[in-house]
């Protein structure tokens, strides 16, 4: 089960987006930590989750600016 799913990342506010963006980016960072010092982490198909909700993230970030600028 995801994180987050599309369609609340789409209903969040852009500032919501990044900060939620900011937490996943830092625990991403929290485990790949963990992993490179050689310790077993509770759950590695995290570390494949993470990944994937912070592109959403940033994908619907990228489709909101575009259709900003188009709208200018």
């Amino acid at each position: 089960m995801p994180i987050l799913r599309t369609k609340d990342i789409r209903t969040m506010s852009s500032g919501d987006r990044r900060k939620k963006l900011m937490e996943l980016r830092t625990e991403l960072l929290r485990l790949k930590t963990m992993v490179k010092a050689g310790g077993a982490i509770e759950n590695p198909a995290r570390v494949r989750e993470l990944r994937k909700v912070i592109a959403r993230i940033l994908t619907i970030e990228n489709e909101n600016n575009r259709s900003m600028e188009e709208t200018k």
